[in-house]
Formats: structure tokens, C-alpha cells, sequence
């Protein structure tokens, strides 16, 4: 019998429960310290393509300006009905520029986009229901995916779904839509101050006289969450109080509707939505507000595919109509900036270059960004 062999072996030693715990512990840790900084990269891609997208429609713009001599209308009315409601979007028509002929050789512009007693939405259902990746951001959630078309989603048998939009062309530092030639004061046009309206003729570069890098052409906002019964900031609730505006009707055409001439009635109207917002008293839904912001991008209304920059980005104020029915959204009030990004939301500039407006912008220098031509002389330091 050897020495070796006559020696004791010592049984291998495992690791303690206490010992498993601490290295639980510090794994634990170093997930805790690492998941902000991977949230944080990844928003910051989002955010990115974010960026790319309305880079893509500060590009189209221009494209279309080059071969139309002016930017789109906000709302093209379909010859079927001559009807404002249901118009065609803006983007609607930059599809060719957004390398989507093929969605705009199937659209049928003779019809409007929504009603169905011309079968409008019916002939076109197919087609809108396509989801545009460059109308959507990353950092926004898209519409559920069993978001149906209002008045009717199935043709032949087949049910279409929202396809969602991030992005709204802007009317201004107004709460006005209407530019056709009903939008009149005491006989005199009166028109929301942007770049965009629905009904009236487009504008070009030349109408741009406060200068293109200076004035917002477009802007993001966040999708609806589509739960009525939810309150959510990007919810929109009505308010029937349109007399703040010296306004006869819900379309709020008065010269008060564009700022900073009707400033003395922002803060009012904006209290009176909170209220409505707070206590589900509004007029819109069956819980007083509607979730349905973003939900699509052909039809040139408020909610869909125009807004507007009367409020800095990410207000803690909802969305705000003013009508006083159950009714769609063909009505003036509060829709503009908001995102999921931190601190602020992007615009397009009318020179097509993308900014980032920060949510302590102040209102002054919000509405001089939003009108096109009223002679406001800012800085760019100033936001």
C-alpha cells in the first residue's frame, strides 16, 4: 500500500446558500444599473428613426414643392360630395414621394376618405389601411391591432384595421382648420396662420414670409391608447365653450383664433378642458373624451393628420375640440405636439430640417415658430 493512496481525500467544496444569495444579489444589482442604460440606447435608436422619418417628410415636401410649385393642401376635398368632412390628407398626397406610388395609384381622390353613403371609405378601405413605416415612430405605440375603421371595416369579407399615424402637418399658431371660401369674419377671410388648412389652396415657399426656418411645417404626437374609459394626456375631450374665441361656431373662425392675438382665451379654454378631462364631463365618447388620436393617415382633420402648435409639447393639458355633439372631429380647438421622447418633441421645419422643441418652450416663441407669415423676428437661441 503506497503513501499516496493511504492519504484522505478532502470532499470538494460547493458553495454556501449565503454565498449563492450574494452573487443572486450582485447580478441583481448589475441588471438594475445596466436596464436604464440599455432603456436609454434603446429610445435613443427610436428616437433616431424617429428623426430619419420626418426628415423623410421634410424631404417629400419638397420634392412635391419642386414639381407643384407650393406644399400640399391640408385637406383636399373629394369632387363626389364637396363636403370638408372627410377630405384628403396631405400625406395622402406626398405618398409618391415617400416611395409609395403604388398606394397612391390605388387611392381614389375622386371620393372622400370616410363616409360610406358615397362609398368612398368602401373603395378605398384596402388601401388605406395600409401601414406607412414612415408615418410611424418607434417610441409611440401603434393603434391595437384590432382597432377597426369607423363606419365599416369589412369589404368582401375582409375586416381592415387603422393603420396609425405619428405625424400631423400644422396649421399653425391657431386653433382654426378651415381655409375654404366659407372661413370668413365680417366678410373678410380669416384662415388658420400655418402652412396647412382644409378646403383652401397650398402655400409655397414664397408664402413662407417669416422665413422657412422659422416656421413649422410639421410636428409628431402620440397615438391614442384607443380606451375611452382610460384617461390618457393625448386623449381629446370636447368643450362646447367656443364663445372664449368671440367665435359663432364650433369651426372657431374669428380672428382670436390665431395667436397671440387670442392668447387671453388660451389659458381659460385650457382650464375648462382639464376640468372636463379630470371629471370624464365632456362631450365626445361615452366617457366624455375620445382616444382616437393618430388613427389614420388619409383624411385631412384634426386628430388625423393636421394639428397644430398653440401648446408647448407634452402639455400636462388633454387634447381639447370644441364642439358640443358626439360628432367626428371637424371642429377647431387644441391638437399638437407630444411624444414619448423626454423633455420636448420634433417638428419639421418649412425648410424641411428637423428641430426639437423642448417642452419649456414659451408660448410666444411657439406661436411665432407656427405662423408663416405675421412678422415675428425670433433667434434661434431662444429655443
Amino acid at each position: 500500500m503506497n503513501h499516496a493512496s493511504s492519504v484522505l481525500r478532502r470532499p470538494a467544496r460547493g458553495f454556501t446558500l449565503i454565498e449563492l444569495l450574494v452573487v443572486i444579489a450582485i447580478i441583481a444589482v448589475l441588471i438594475a444599473l445596466l436596464l436604464p442604460a440599455v432603456q436609454a440606447a434603446r429610445e435613443a435608436a427610436r428616437r433616431a428613426q424617429c428623426i430619419n422619418n420626418m426628415k423623410q417628410l421634410g424631404l417629400a415636401l419638397h420634392n412635391y414643392h419642386s414639381a407643384a410649385n407650393t406644399f400640399p393642401p391640408g385637406g383636399l376635398v373629394a369632387s363626389c360630395n364637396n363636403n370638408l368632412w372627410g377630405a384628403w390628407s396631405a400625406q395622402s398626397m406626398l405618398m409618391p414621394y415617400l416611395e409609395q406610388q403604388q398606394v397612391f395609384n390605388s387611392l381614389n381622390f375622386w371620393c372622400e376618405t370616410q363616409n360610406n353613403s358615397n362609398g368612398g371609405q368602401a373603395m378605398n378601405l384596402s388601401i388605406i389601411a395600409t401601414k406607412i413605416n414612415a408615418f410611424l415612430c418607434p417610441s409611440s405605440p401603434p393603434p391595437p391591432a384590432n382597432a377597426q375603421f369607423p363606419n365599416g371595416s369589412t369589404v368582401n369579407g375582409t375586416t381592415y384595421f387603422l393603420p396609425g399615424n405619428s405625424y400631423f402637418f400644422s396649421t399653425g399658431s391657431s386653433v382654426m382648420w378651415r381655409g375654404d371660401a366659407g372661413a370668413t369674419f365680417s366678410g373678410s377671410p380669416c384662415v388658420p396662420n400655418g402652412l396647412f388648412n382644409v378646403g383652401g389652396a397650398g402655400y409655397g415657399v414664397r408664402d413662407v414670409q417669416d422665413g422657412t426656418s422659422n416656421t413649422i411645417a410639421a410636428g409628431e404626437w402620440r397615438i391614442g391608447d384607443f380606451n375611452d374609459f382610460q384617461n390618457s394626456i393625448q386623449d381629446v375631450v370636447g368643450n362646447s365653450n367656443y364663445g372664449d374665441w368671440q367665435a359663432t361656431s364650433r369651426d372657431l373662425i374669428s380672428p382670436y383664433g390665431n395667436m397671440p392675438l387670442g392668447s387671453p382665451g388660451v389659458q381659460v379654454a385650457l382650464n375648462q378642458c382639464a376640468q372636463s378631462w379630470n371629471s370624464k364631463s365632456g362631450s365626445f365618447g361615452t366617457n366624455g373624451q375620445r382616444s382616437w388620436n393618430g388613427r389614420s393617415w388619409q383624411i385631412g382633420l384634426y386628430g388625423y393628420t393636421l394639428g397644430n402648435v398653440v401648446v408647448p409639447p407634452n402639455s400636462p393639458y388633454p387634447y381639447c375640440e370644441f364642439w358640443s355633439t358626439n360628432s367626428d372631429w371637424d371642429a377647431g380647438g387644441f391638437i399638437g405636439l407630444s411624444s414619448f421622447h423626454s423633455g420636448g418633441a420634433n417638428v419639421v421645419m418649412a425648410d424641411g430640417s428637423v428641430r426639437f422643441l423642448k417642452s419649456s418652450i414659451a408660448y410666444p416663441t411657439l406661436w411665432a415658430l407656427g405662423s408663416r407669415s405675421q412678422g415675428e423676428v425670433i433667434s434661434s437661441d431662444s429655443y
